[in-house]
């Protein structure tokens, strides 16, 4: 399979071929990096990123010293064959700067207006992702995010199970403000219990389609 994927692919003068890393959980794009022949049969091999350092001029594994390694969930190529997106679930921090993504400097205020993204109904969801997958990674001292996972499991466990309450004791007062804003609450820990246990956000709206596709029985 590694030759077969090799010849598929559009080398650079260089034999190089640009890697975009995306995190499969969370979808944010965290690095870019390149390989070569070599380093692609290793990464097929190890399961894990191994790129080509074209300013050392060597393999190198991903986080084999720093503990911040890329496991590969899937690999892709382009139409052209000229770039691949690894998926990986990353361990710890992407960028060598201690920062979860390389890309964590924001140029939309540089856009013009009208080239501005829309916004997205479900912005908050995919930013509250992003940003819990970031106190994972990076654990920001004060944060409480990084608080949570730092107390583990049964802390987030007694969370999830508090704001559950107050859901319902506000929902049995007819209170909509208190229950809007205990059920934000509740969204939120169940987003770091699953980031706790591994469980890509996607695996929940994918068993949620596939209920909605599932065909109701008729007694």
């Amino acid at each position: 399979m590694t030759q077969s994927l090799a010849d598929q692919i559009k080398w650079d003068e260089n034999g190089l071929v640009p890697v975009v890393v995306q995190d499969a959980g969370s979808k944010e794009v965290l690095m870019l990096a390149y390989m070569n022949r070599e380093s692609l049969r290793r990464t097929l091999e190890l399961g894990e990123t191994v790129f080509w350092s074209r300013s050392r001029g060597e393999l190198w594994h991903k986080g084999a010293t720093s503990g911040h390694t890329q496991p590969i969930v899937s690999l892709r190529y382009d139409c052209d064959g000229d770039t691949l997106l690894a998926l990986v679930k990353q361990n710890g921090a992407a960028c060598h700067t201690g920062a979860y993504s390389c890309f964590y400097r924001d140029a939309d205020g540089e856009l013009p207006e009208e080239r501005r993204p829309a916004p997205d109904r479900f912005a908050a969801l995919s930013g509250l992702e992003t940003t819990i997958a970031q106190r994972y990674a990076e654990r920001p001292e004060g944060a409480y995010t990084t608080y949570l996972f730092e107390k583990g499991l049964d802390k987030i466990l007694k969370k999830v199970g508090e704001e559950t309450a107050e859901v319902i004791i506000g929902a049995k007062n007819h209170d909509n403000v208190e229950t809007r804003s205990e059920a934000a609450d509740l969204i939120f820990h169940l987003m770091v219990l699953l980031k706790q246990q591994g469980i890509p956000f996607d695996e929940v709206l994918q068993e949620l389609e596939f209920r909605h596709r599932k065909p109701v029985k008729k007694d």
